[in-house]
């Protein structure tokens, strides 16, 4: 069902880097704690573009590559969210050139002055990732998990590359106003590419590491011809099976956006049938919505209970939520961002 025969193999490390393509992004997300027990989670995302072909609104520019980047941190206990959202991300002229992943890039502002960010695999296993609020050392202990058997996800005009690292240990630190945190955690990489336009469908994605050392991405994809679902597993010996009969139902909590009037599902029933899994998900934080422009998606945490073959399990994940109706316009955002400039200047003084 979901091979192709005009499919590449995915091949390592050659495909950890770029890719001619229409869209292609680097995503990491991960549950860190400090010394006291406090919990956070991140979330940090480098897409590259060819707006000719992607067609993203507002990124209507005659280049053939362009870059930019998203971030969140949350403070679980505080039930505080930081996100950053960039609209253009400059990357060094080394970036890609490395034989391991290597991109080096700045995420300017006219107002705030600028970050230096990086994202690199640093040898064999090993990866660090840096932005304006944390700076993390990340150590895979698992082989990548290629979706769909072979890391190609074929559903028509919208199908992708991908491929996942599912359990990367964390130590680093992370940044909350002036106050810096030392950090361990447990975290999730996802790289995809794909030769495809920008369409506002919908989809629910899961991450999800459990506690016996078995990590499932699971995800509903609704386009405007067809409905895809897909589970792929990761077991703690590192075999890999993949399902496509996958139930989400989404329960009775649920978080409207103050901005957006968007409604987030955000506590779900996951059932995959042949495996016997049963499994509820909820969410650590609410208010977790990141707005692109005219594009808004819920990012965050959840923790996740259930079962596997009657046994009980328990865990963590992250859930993205994409294609929700939205109210906001292009006028609310231009005013919106228009305000945050005069603010910024203000503080500055």
């Amino acid at each position: 069902m979901w091979y192709n025969s005009k499919m590449k193999p995915i091949k390592f490390p050659r495909d950890e880097q770029n890719h001619q393509c229409s869209i292609e992004w680097w995503y990491w997300n991960g549950h860190l704690q400090d010394e006291k027990g406090n919990r956070y989670a991140f979330m940090d995302c480098l897409f590259q573009v060819n707006p000719k072909k992607a067609k993203i609104p507002l990124l209507q520019i005659p280049l053939e590559r362009f870059y930019f980047s998203h971030s969140i941190l949350s403070d679980i206990k505080k039930q505080k969210f930081y996100p950053h959202v960039d609209y253009a991300s400059w990357l060094s002229s080394d970036s890609f050139k490395r034989p391991l992943l290597f991109v080096n890039y700045v995420d300017p502002s006219f107002f705030n002055g600028y970050t230096v960010s990086v994202m690199e695999k640093t040898a064999p296993s090993q990866y660090h990732i840096k932005t304006a609020n944390f700076d993390l050392r990340l150590i895979s202990q698992k082989k990548p998990l290629l979706e769909g058997e072979n890391g190609y996800v074929d559903i028509g005009r919208h199908s992708t590359y991908y491929y996942s690292l599912t359990a990367l240990k964390t130590s680093g630190t992370i940044r909350i106003g002036k106050k810096e945190i030392a950090v361990t955690g447990l975290s999730w990489m996802d790289h995809q590419w794909s030769n495809t336009v920008y369409v506002n469908d919908e989809w629910n994605w899961f991450s999800i590491q459990l506690k016996n050392n078995i990590e499932i991405i699971c995800f509903e994809y609704r386009g405007e011809e067809n409905k895809t679902s897909l589970a792929s597993i990761s077991y703690a010996d590192a075999r890999t099976e993949n399902f496509f009969d996958v139930r989400f139902t989404p329960l009775s909590e649920e978080w409207i956006s103050p901005r957006t009037r968007a409604r987030y599902p955000l506590s779900w029933r996951i059932e995959i049938p042949e495996k016997k899994i049963d499994l509820i998900v909820k969410p650590l934080l609410k208010k977790q919505e990141v707005i692109f422009g005219t594009i808004n998606y819920w990012e965050g945490p959840f923790k996740v209970a259930g079962t596997m073959a009657g046994k009980k399990v328990t865990g963590q994940g992250f859930l993205e939520l994409v294609g929700r109706a939205s109210k906001y316009k292009a006028g609310k955002f231009f005013r919106e961002a228009f305000e945050q400039a005069l603010k910024s200047i203000k503080n500055r003084k």
